[in-house]
């Protein structure tokens, strides 16, 4: 399922063609909405690790502004094959708030993240999908759907017996401020959620790097400092990656409900492990393997049952 910004540059469909998320459920869509939700995990655990090495190098809200400066350049080259037109937003006010909200919470996320254990960071990190599902019931009026909830709370569990026996709170006050960052990242989702409705995923995707760009630029301007040309290197890799991520993201939330792929998440946890034995040589322990049963059980079944619930 992961793509790559080439994707972002096919036309525009009319907005009457793009489903609702009531009628792309009804169709049977959410197994494919799984999949790509799968492979902007993958994207994002990648982009995650390149980006907490940057932050350890430069200011964080340099590596903030100049990662959605990437992901915009590296779009550039699709908006001009396809037109200006192509990329016009059906309202800018929407996509502004969008950019606003997903700003708020990157400028907590990316103040705390040189400063937070990996294991930490990623258990707070996984309250987001919590959130989401609760903020679709009551602001985008997604049935209640047990079957979800249960696999949501099930993944959040396996992520707690893998971190716990190393969560010992080493981030201290920092570890509170990236856990506010949590629901201001779903609200960001349930707006991007609501301008699927209206606009292709490659616009939203392309609009967003635009507006965070925007309002991180005063924060970063207050503590520049230019990189080096590996790093310059390394901030296109991040766009790519991002640019990428939010695309399938983007697309997984315009096929399905919200609620339905968001059990999906927690399997980054395992993507995480895999890259720290990969790049790291850290070997997954007992608590590991454990709770990663857990997620892909959880999130197995889950799967399997929407699958035939559109049968």
């Amino acid at each position: 399922m992961s793509t790559s910004p080439r994707a972002a540059a096919a036309p525009a469909p009319p907005a009457a063609a793009l489903p609702t998320a009531t009628a792309a459920a009804a169709a049977g869509n959410v197994p494919r909405a799984m999949l790509w939700m799968l492979g902007s995990g993958l994207l994002f655990t990648v982009l995650n690790a390149l980006l907490r090495g940057l932050a350890q190098q430069l200011d964080p809200f340099v590596v903030q502004f100049l990662r959605y400066a990437a992901g915009a350049l590296v779009m550039l080259p699709f908006i001009l094959r396809a037109g200006l037109a192509a990329y016009r937003p059906k309202g800018v006010a929407g996509q502004l708030w969008r950019g606003a909200v997903h700003a708020s919470g990157l400028v907590l996320w990316f103040f705390a993240i040189p400063h937070v254990p990996l294991a930490e960071m990623t258990a707070l990190g996984f309250t987001t999908p919590l959130f989401i599902m609760l903020g679709a019931i009551l602001f985008l009026g997604e049935r209640m759907v047990a079957a979800r909830w249960l696999a949501a709370l099930a993944g959040f569990l396996g992520v707690l017996v893998v971190v716990s026996p190393g969560l010992s709170g080493a981030g201290g006050p920092y570890g509170l401020v990236m856990l506010a960052s949590s629901p201001l990242f779903a609200a960001s989702f349930l707006i991007t959620k609501a301008l699927t409705r209206r606009d292709p995923p490659q616009v939203i995707v392309v609009w967003q790097a635009l507006t965070v760009m925007l309002f991180s630029l005063p924060l970063a301007l207050l503590a520049w400092d230019w990189p080096t040309p590996l790093q310059w290197g390394l901030f296109l890799v991040a766009g790519m990656l991002g640019s990428a991520g939010h695309f399938c993201l983007t697309r997984a939330f315009s096929l399905a409900d919200l609620s339905a792929t968001q059990p999906v998440k927690f399997l980054e946890l395992l993507w995480s492990a895999g890259a720290g034995f990969l790049i790291w040589g850290e070997v997954p322990g007992p608590a590991t393997l454990l709770g990663g049963a857990i997620i892909f059980a959880a999130t197995s079944w889950i799967a399997r049952r929407e699958s035939r619930r559109r049968r």
